[in-house]
């Protein structure tokens, strides 16, 4: 049975009302789509890395629970939080291991595939996370961009939507975070 786009965003605006229901039939509704962004975080991590995509998933369910009285706006708003808390797991689990190890392999992540921007090394988990902290002080926007698209793999279109402005905008913001972040992290 295929479901809309429109379907979801009527069972998350339920379920932010309150409606139990709602969230049961949501969820088998979106967890494919949240272990296609589990997996392709980890599918980018180093190989030390502990978490897997059930587990992820499942940490990032528990966030989302959290939000249950949230006034969901769609699908995509939806999809961009949930991202948004894949990364935040990542990066506190990145932090961990590090503070463990040392400094001995800390986690990797490629903005390569995603941005297609040729880069010269993979930039780390916690560099990018920095670069994007300082993306959000200098814009928000572009920042949030960032995770919606790199982050929840939404569309130009889909990330219009959620930022409620235009997709030529977006495709701006998108271009120049892509430049920013370049920078950013060559500095390192």
């Amino acid at each position: 049975m295929s479901v809309t786009t429109h379907e979801v965003s009527a069972l998350l605006t339920a379920w932010g009302a309150g409606d139990a229901e709602a969230l049961a039939q949501l969820a088998p509704l979106v967890d494919e789509e949240l272990r296609r962004l589990a997996k392709h975080y980890l599918h980018k991590q180093s190989p030390a890395h502990l978490l897997q995509t059930t587990a992820l998933v499942n940490e990032a369910w528990v966030k989302l629970m959290d939000w249950q009285s949230a006034s969901w706006q769609n699908r995509a708003h939806f999809f961009g939080l949930a991202a948004t808390f894949m990364r935040q797991i990542l990066v506190d689990e990145a932090r961990r291991q590090q503070s463990h190890k040392r400094g001995d392999r800390a986690l990797h992540v490629s903005l390569s595939e995603a941005a297609n921007v040729v880069w010269n090394r993979r930039p780390d988990l916690l560099a990018l996370d920095e670069a994007m902290n300082a993306l959000a002080e200098f814009d928000r926007r572009k920042s949030r961009v960032v995770e919606l698209r790199f982050f929840a793999g939404l569309s130009i279109e889909e990330t219009a939507e959620v930022l409620r402005t235009s997709p030529r905008t977006i495709a701006r913001d998108w271009d120049f975070a892509q430049s920013w972040l370049y920078r950013e992290l060559r500095k390192q």
